[in-house]
């Protein structure tokens, strides 16, 4: 049976787990994710269509192909009416920023265009789920920092003299355009949607597979590339994103949403359960205890902090609380975004603002 004569279904992925020096035990230990490796893991790739990291489906019929064999029989199926596309566009992952990321960035997608030899770049958001009293993160140059400035401070390693530290807290969110350098940690656990690369410039003078020093002319060449990519005038913010209310005691949280990904969270309590319908793909996450998932006739528990693709033909989900989960997915911003929040009593202005932090 291929993917062109199956009804699709809720999806079971495979997940990749990195052991980056960054990370430790918390994506096991503090969100409860069963079956990692002993050893410390600091990324696990929740949904992939990355070559080389591609999820492999683990449940019913499509079992053992990938996510991409499934865009590639049933695209609108899984994606919605009327969508093409070369692969699945997004990546989600937990973050373990036990210890602190390197600082580096992403290209936007006209520098991985002309520079990388990409078709796309990398723009993604951190929504922090976990943070320790004090923590930051730099994110941005800080204004009026030329080119040549920050090229010195790089290679000095001197972070704060060039870059903005930003405080953390648990539940906000920050939408990172391609371009803009940054780090997070430690002690912060984050999940992260964004652009389906992985292409990416260091700052670094170690790597972040297992802390061995990088040398001076690969230091140089890589402060090089990073230069041409890097976007001095970005400066995002964190925002705790719009809320609005879904039922009784059911929250749906708009965290950031812009052309390339939204993301939302929902809580929902035991009075009724969370229902959402839906045109296009979503990856859902669970965030808090292990919940139960109806979609159409596929009823199942989605255990804690495992993730499952809703095809677009499902149409519609309902999850039974109390729940607390992530739903991420590529927007038709008027329909899927700006509709809901209008039909909330929520100002145009401020949508405007809402969606353009995040273009």
């Amino acid at each position: 049976m291929n993917a062109t004569e199956t009804s699709l279904y809720p999806l079971r992925l495979t997940v990749t787990a990195k052991p980056l020096v960054f990370g430790d035990h918390a994506i096991a230990r503090r969100l409860g994710k069963a079956g990692l490796p002993d050893w410390g893991v600091a990324e696990t790739w929740e949904c992939s269509d990355v070559t080389g990291h591609r999820s492999v489906v683990t449940n019913g019929p499509l079992a053992g192909r990938t996510l991409h064999q499934v865009l590639d029989g049933r695209p609108q199926a899984l994606m919605g009416a009327g969508w093409s596309g070369a692969f699945f566009p997004l990546l989600t992952k937990f973050i373990d920023a036990t210890g602190t990321l390197p600082v580096h960035l992403h290209a936007d997608d006209e520098a991985a265009r002309r520079l990388e030899g990409e078709p796309n770049g990398k723009t993604e958001a951190w929504h922090i789920l976990d943070a320790a009293p004090g923590a930051t993160a730099l994110c941005g140059v800080k204004e009026g920092v030329t080119a040549d400035r920050l090229r010195a401070a790089l290679e000095a390693q001197d972070f704060e003299a060039v870059l903005r530290r930003l405080p953390v807290r648990a539940g906000q969110t920050l939408y990172v355009p391609g371009g803009t350098l940054h780090s997070f940690g430690p002690d912060t656990l984050v999940y992260e949607i964004e652009q389906t690369s992985d292409i990416q410039q260091h700052a670094m003078r170690w790597k972040m597979e297992d802390g061995s020093p990088v040398g001076d002319e690969e230091f140089r060449s890589n402060l090089d590339m990073l230069m041409l990519e890097a976007d001095l005038a970005a400066r995002p913010d964190f925002t705790p994103g719009l809320s609005i209310a879904a039922g009784d005691a059911v929250e749906r949280v708009f965290l950031c949403a812009g052309p390339y990904f939204a993301l939302e969270r929902w809580r929902a309590g035991t009075a009724e359960p969370m229902q959402h319908s839906f045109a296009t793909a979503q990856i859902l996450s669970n965030v808090g205890a292990p919940v139960r998932v109806r979609a159409g006739g596929w009823n199942e528990v989605l255990g804690r902090a495992e993730t499952l693709v809703l095809p677009a033909a499902c149409g519609e989900v309902e999850v039974t609380g109390p729940a607390d989960v992530l739903l991420g997915y590529l927007p038709d911003l008027d329909r899927d975004v700006r509709g809901p929040l209008l039909a909330a009593g929520y100002p145009p202005p401020l949508l405007r603002r809402f969606i353009m932090s995040c273009a």
